[in-house]
């Protein structure tokens, strides 16, 4: 009997262990949840808030997007952020729950506009489907207020906004209340494993990759931020791609980390005032004033394509709000690195996740490994240092093939650029590495501001493959061939003469056989390599490789 109560003592003790061990890791998990709650919690609630902003864009929503354009920036307004945005939340569920009152009656206040007489019959059938004459319109609905069924539908963004604001301040709250009761400090660095630094980095695959958890935005924020803004470049093709692009050229023309760290906060406030410019645009003038704007009168001959590529507020084609998406992800992504800059500046920071300080150009290839503080792994000692061979032993080399399928890609006077530049490099082949830094660096800016030109050119030239194509194949075919234009975003009034994937013109031909070479067909293959959607992917791909490469 008293074996068998031993027994149940010694299960009962163990199960107490594991139960202990179980509230132990639990408590931990919490802990850690908590503490990325903290971590992203700002970029989550922004994210949405942005996201239903673009997705129903009216003037009661342009309070949204102010707030947060210039809150990631400028971390001091961001509690003010959060404080109107609840308020305006509020005011806004308040006015669309009004607005459903069966005493209010849009048909009675609604306007019908009357297209002008003067309009040609091409205009007219056009202007059919403008905003203003195809159907009566409701004043309230450019401020954001519609009449909706079920309520709750359409109040439900609004809804889960306010929850999340609610659910912000709970975590800060939380953890400045846990840090109060344990007398705990903030942690000095915003990371998931608090034991690893930059000494563990070439220790082994699994430090390494613990490292880059914590710190890689650290290393390679700069680097992700340029690679967005030409993804936003690529994305939009537009006018205000072509101001990101002169933006990116005079973050890049600094050339020198500290520079660029000293331009940096222009930087973002010139992406936060262009994003919130750009939502301007979309809301646009009231409807209800039955006014259009200048580029539709009927004196004016701008094309529909060219309004959509100036990135015009128009009610017959709408600028595409969810191009601020791609703008507002580079904006919170360069308020990040703003916050880098900023932490690089800590001796505190610099002791544990290391410095970002510039290699010295005047060394010499020889004399650099004297000065160099990461351990020699050419001779493999561990996996690590064969990753690290195979990155940058071949890296040069895959950095060249890259070049060389972008320019093999399409026949244009850009790819011969790229061409010439990949056989250039391949004259010195591997004893380009033996030169001195100076001069590797040299070859190697040359090489970027000519992928970045090359981007900038694109963007400028699209207005004419996809506003102005007509008039190009009819007089300038020879233009197409040697740019090889083409208009790769979507959204353009496609027409028999529109340029979509041709890659070449016939100099004589009928009006209704001379694109048929131009257009893919049912029954015609293209090739992939040929989509010159692909190419702008290349120039992005090489464009990121070029940057790091040219920094590591």
């Amino acid at each position: 009997m008293s074996d068998l109560r031993s027994k149940w003592y010694l299960v009962v003790d163990r199960l107490t262990v594991l139960f202990l061990k179980f509230l132990q890791y639990f408590q931990q998990l919490q802990l850690t949840v908590w503490w990325l709650l903290e971590l992203h919690i700002i970029k989550i609630v922004s994210s949405y808030i942005i996201w239903v902003s673009v997705k129903e864009v009216s003037l009661f929503n342009y309070v949204f997007l102010v707030s947060w354009a210039f809150a990631l920036p400028f971390g001091q307004f961001r509690p003010l952020a959060s404080s109107v945005c609840t308020v305006w939340t509020c005011v806004i569920i308040v006015c669309k729950m009004l607005y459903q009152l069966t005493s209010i009656n849009p048909s009675t206040y609604s306007k019908n506009c009357s297209m002008p007489l003067n309009y040609t019959d091409n205009q007219r059938s056009e202007m059919a489907h403008s905003l203003l004459y195809s159907a009566p319109v409701d004043p309230a609905n450019w401020v954001g207020l519609r009449k909706f069924s079920p309520l709750l539908e359409n109040l439900r963004n609004n809804l889960l906004i306010l929850a999340l604001l609610a659910f912000e301040v709970t975590i800060y709250r939380h953890q400045d209340l846990y840090r109060m009761r344990n007398n705990l400090t903030t942690p000095v660095t915003r990371t998931i494993f608090h034991d690893i630094t930059r000494q563990h980095l070439d220790d082994s695959i699994v430090n390494g990759a613990k490292y880059f958890i914590n710190y890689f935005f650290y290393k390679f924020g700069l680097e992700t931020c340029l690679l967005l803004a030409v993804n936003v470049i690529g994305q939009r093709m537009d006018f205000y791609a072509m101001l990101h692009a002169f933006g990116l050229i005079a973050v890049i023309y600094q050339r020198r980390r500290k520079a660029i760290a000293d331009t940096w906060p222009k930087y973002c406030c010139f992406l936060a005032c262009m994003l919130t410019f750009q939502y301007f645009v979309c809301i646009g003038v009231p409807p209800a004033a039955c006014k259009d704007y200048p580029w539709r009168f009927p004196s004016s001959s701008t094309d529909s394509n060219v309004i959509k590529w100036l990135y015009f507020p128009d009610f017959h084609t709408k600028p595409n709000p969810m191009f601020l998406l791609y703008d507002f992800m580079l904006l919170l992504c360069a308020s990040l690195q703003r916050q880098v800059f900023e932490e690089e500046k800590e001796e505190a920071v610099r002791l544990l996740a290391g410095d970002n300080m510039e290699i010295c150009r005047d060394l010499d290839s020889t004399s650099f490994s004297q000065h160099n503080p990461v351990p020699d792994f050419i001779h493999c000692r561990s996996y690590l240092d064969m990753l690290k061979v195979i990155m940058f032993s071949y890296l040069f080399w895959f950095v060249l093939t890259i070049i060389f399928i972008t320019g093999t890609t399409r026949i244009s006077i850009f790819c011969m650029g790229y061409l010439v530049a990949c056989f250039y490099f391949l004259l010195f082949g591997g004893d380009l590495l033996l030169k001195p830094i100076k001069s590797i660096l040299h070859y190697w800016d040359f090489l970027i501001a000519y992928n970045v030109f090359v981007i900038t050119m694109k963007n400028i030239l699209s207005i004419l493959a996809c506003g102005y194509i007509k008039s190009l194949v009819t007089n300038h075919c020879w233009l197409i061939q040697l740019f090889s234009l083409a208009c790769t975003i979507k959204g353009y009034s496609k027409r028999r003469h529109h340029l979509g994937q041709h890659l070449f013109c016939l100099p004589v031909a009928t009006a209704t056989r001379i694109h048929e070479p131009l257009l893919p067909t049912r029954g015609r293959r293209h090739s992939l390599l040929t989509d010159p959607r692909l190419q702008v992917n290349f120039n992005v791909v090489w464009f990121g490789l070029l940057y790091f490469h040219n920094d590591h």
